[in-house]
């Protein structure tokens, strides 16, 4: 049944629609653990360094068009990842931190032109171990009773680490005290110890606390992570913090009497109810003392009385009624606990005499009786509030009442001493404490004298004593050895033989004995050339040195001075090589051959190792000359160029009539040191002009590589290496052609001609040049062998000849032709050129001074390196 025409259009539409419709991309899913796909279940370690390439977006398009790839994130976060739109590579552009921001959210979308796709992911930050333990509380301050258990419980620390895993485990220990005293800090560090995972400090087994001895005690916790990896590597962090335990005290130690013995003194003009002296006493725990109350044991017949709170003794009665002379009282002393109940009581004696009259003066007395002079030996710096326990000084005043009242003081430097009681009646044990620690320095003063003064204070008579006390210090080693300079600075010339002093330093330290010993000596990278006597601070080179400026001009290493306990200081010495002239200035070539054009100058060149100027300074001079008047040089550059009056080589055809344009030079370089070395070198100058430079490139080219024949040789041995290059490519080509083809070709068979016996010796006679540009010809002639022999003799055409030189020596063979040779001052006589048959046109003065240089290079080779100069 055919459709009607209604179904046939929307058949058609339907048609055109499924043509024209484009259908979405979409992304595939890899799964857990992939690394390609649409990011689901994607997770990455914190500490991923930013730049790292760590996802790849992948996705496809149904039609097959090429699609892109985009990621965002919500504006108010941050935006982690960077995507390459082409490709799908995600790269990470924002450090990450789990501690922070343990996931992102982002949006991947992919795009086909026409449809876009986006699915919303979550990326894990997984953990690494990049946190520190952190304590939580700090400062740590405990109090702690000094009668605390052993073995108690003290306080707990406590830190936290934001990893996870065993990167956030945290471990504690004790970091040992550390002590100006070993066995102070064996003895802290022994006292505490630290449960390591729960951060409890406690006081040991066997251990105990005392106030008395030490108030505080500074310990250090460390805790540290378990650990874990942290970009690509095994890490583990740790924190310290300081527990300061401060020791409370606790009545444990009964009280103590300040002063004594006591002694008082009751005058007959005294009144009843007087005060007679005063007993003190103190608490023996400092940190917390109790109220101290004061009692008479013996009431001594209702004479004398007592303050129970300020421990004043007072007489009751006249001294008229008084019966004895002598009264013992014994006071004792009672600490009131804070519920109000008695604690530790002490008891002290208190001597009262009864005197009637002011008729004796205050009077010392040591040990064995009345004593003016009290002599003491103790160490320097002793410590602050020390009591000087070595003087037993007793002060008296027979007298009663208030003529025994007097004052004590001491005259001498200031502010060193104080003395204890400075008020007296009747009698006291003397004290001296010591005020300024810093004062008493064995340095400065090794004796410290003082004048012990009693004066009375309520008498018209004001008697008064006095007692010299002598103080010998003792020294301690408290002073480092230090150096007279921080630097000491030596010069010594380069030539000193090994063992030569260098400097001498000098550390002073101010002690005595053993402990102001200094011992020299030296280290560090420079030192190696250097000794140093231990007891003197002499520095002198070893015995092997050999110094050279040129190499090492200066060196520096350090010194140190040390005493017998190891304290030291340090100095550093620079030592400088003078530079002495023991270099010769060095030419090149003891001989050399340069070509001159006019108008041009040439330079020699010398060079002089020393190190400094003027040594390594050389200046040029032209000490012979042969004809003499051509040539000046300049004394500092050392060039060398023709007279202001020869302008041509026409003027210079008229001072040599040879022809051959050729000069023989003895050039001197000459150093500036003291004394001065020179040294001399052969020049052979050949002069030529620009005219003749440019008639034939081949005779330019010889020019140009006279002075270097090594140039010649390199550009023959690059042409007959392209030569064998192309003959090889030649017969390669050939035997594949035979090859190829089927043809049996015959045999060849190559016949060589036995050569010649070769002559005893052959050698390059000249190196002419044609003036027109034909080529360069070498041409070889067969002599006999023999030393210091020219080849044939140039023949003479115009020119007449130079002035002849005297003859050489005499050589073995009489038939060798004799030849000019260059006299002691290095001049050469000129050759006259040779002309040689059939070569009419082969130039003129220039080319046949380059010949005959030529000629004279080969013939030196040949010879046994020996020449008349």
């Amino acid at each position: 049944m055919r459709p009607g025409p209604r179904a046939a259009l929307v058949l058609g539409l339907l048609h055109v629609y499924l043509a024209q419709a484009n259908f979405a991309p979409h992304f595939f899913d890899n799964g857990v653990g992939s690394t390609n796909g649409n990011m689901a279940l994607f997770s990455l370690p914190e500490d991923t360094p930013v730049g790292s390439h760590v996802y790849t977006l992948n996705g496809t398009d149904p039609e097959g068009d090429p699609v892109s790839y985009h990621i965002s994130f919500d504006p108010s976060t941050r935006s982690v990842f960077s995507v390459d739109p082409r490709f799908g590579n995600i790269t990470l552009v924002e450090e990450l931190d789990r501690e922070k921001e343990d996931e992102i959210e982002a949006i991947i979308s992919i795009s086909d032109g026409l449809n876009l796709v986006a699915e919303k992911v979550v990326i894990l930050v997984t953990d690494a171990n990049d946190e520190a333990p952190r304590f939580i509380q700090e400062p740590y301050t405990v109090l702690v009773p000094e009668n605390t258990p052993a073995g108690s419980s003290i306080f707990r620390v406590h830190a936290e680490d934001k990893d996870t895993g065993s990167g956030g485990s945290i471990t504690y220990f004790l970091q040992p005290e550390f002590s100006c005293c070993p066995t102070l800090q064996n003895l802290h560090s022994s006292k505490f110890t630290m449960d390591r995972h729960s951060g409890v400090l406690r006081l040991q087994a066997g251990a105990t606390l005392d106030y008395e001895k030490s108030r505080a005690h500074f310990i250090t916790v460390v805790a540290k992570d378990g650990g874990g990896r942290l970009r690509g590597a095994d890490v583990v962090f740790s924190a310290t913090a300081t527990v300061t335990i401060n020791v409370e005290d606790v009545q444990d130690t009964a009280p103590i009497f300040v002063g004594t013995p006591y002694y008082g003194y009751v005058y007959e003009d005294t009144l009843p109810g007087s005060e007679v002296l005063t007993v003190v006493a103190i608490d023996g725990d400092r940190g917390k003392p109790n109220r101290i109350l004061y009692r008479l044991l013996n009431e001594s017949d209702g004479v004398f009385a007592i303050n129970e709170t300020s421990g004043a003794i007072s007489v009751l009665q006249s001294p008229t009624q008084l019966r004895r002379e002598v009264y013992e009282l014994h006071v004792q002393v009672t600490e009131v606990n804070s519920p109000g109940s008695p604690g530790a009581q002490a008891m002290v004696p208190v001597t009262i005499r009864i005197v009637d009259l002011n008729n004796h003066p205050p009077t010392f007395y040591g040990e064995s009786g009345p004593q003016n002079k009290f002599e003491l030996s103790m160490y320097e710096h002793p410590p602050q509030g020390e009591i000087l326990r070595g003087l037993k000084i007793t002060v008296n005043d027979s007298d009663q009442g208030a003529n025994a009242k007097f004052n004590l003081r001491l005259v001498g430097p200031g502010g060193i001493f104080r003395v204890v009681p400075q008020t007296v009646l009747n009698e006291a044990q003397v004290t001296i404490i010591v005020e300024n620690s810093a004062a008493i320095d064995f340095e400065k003063s090794k004796l410290l004298t003082f004048k012990l003064l009693a004066i009375e204070v309520n008498t018209p008579e004001k008697f008064s004593s006095t007692a010299d006390i002598v103080i010998q210090l003792l020294d301690t080693n408290d002073n480092v050895p230090k150096f007279t300079s921080h630097y000491y600075i030596a010069r010594i010339p380069e030539n000193a033989p090994g063992g030569s002093n260098v400097v001498a330093v000098t550390a002073v330290d101010p002690d005595t004995g053993p402990w102001g010993k200094v011992q020299y000596s030296i280290y560090g990278t420079g030192s190696d050339l250097f000794l140093i006597h231990p007891s003197t601070g002499l520095i002198y080179t070893q015995p092997w040195a050999s110094l050279d400026a040129e190499g090492t001009s200066r060196y520096n290493f350090y010194v140190k001075a040390e005493d017998m306990d190891g304290r030291y200081s340090l100095a550093e010495v620079f030592v400088t090589l003078l530079d002495v002239n023991d270099h010769y200035p060095q030419f090149v070539q003891s001989i050399q051959e340069k070509t001159m054009v006019l108008g041009t100058p040439v330079k020699i060149e010398a060079t002089d190792q020393d190190a400094e100027e003027p040594n390594n300074l050389v200046d040029y001079s032209i000490t012979h000359a042969e004809p003499a008047n051509v040539f000046d040089i300049d004394a500092h550059t050392g060039e060398i160029w023709l007279k202001n009056s020869i302008r041509s080589l026409e003027a210079l055809h008229n001072i040599t009539p040879s022809g051959d344009y050729s000069w023989s030079l003895q050039v001197q370089a000459k150093d500036r040191g003291s004394p001065s070395f020179s040294t001399t070198a052969l020049l052979k100058i050949d002069i030529t002009d620009t005219e003749t430079l440019s008639r034939g490139s081949m005779a330019a080219f010889l020019i140009q590589t006279k002075d270097n024949p090594m140039k010649a040789v390199g550009v023959l041995a690059g042409v007959m290496t392209i030569v064998v290059a192309i003959t090889v490519l030649i017969s390669t080509a050939t035997f594949w052609r035979n090859k190829k083809s089927n043809k049996v070709l015959p045999v060849r068979r190559v016949l060589r001609r036995r050569p010649s016996p070769a002559p005893h010796a052959v050698r390059i006679e000249w190196l002419k040049f044609r003036r027109a540009k034909a080529a360069t010809k070498f041409i070889l002639k067969e002599e006999p062998p023999s030393e210091n022999c020219d080849s044939s003799r140039a023949e003479t055409t115009v020119p007449p000849r130079a002035p002849a030189l005297p003859p050489p020596p005499r050589m073995v063979s009489s038939t060798v032709a004799q030849r000019a040779v260059p006299t002691v001052s290095g001049s050469l006589a000129p050759q006259p050129p040779r002309q040689l048959p059939n070569h009419k046109h082969l130039g003129g003065p220039v080319q046949s001074s380059l010949v005959s240089e030529l000629k004279q290079k080969f013939e030196k080779k040949s010879l046994d390196n020996k020449a008349y100069f």
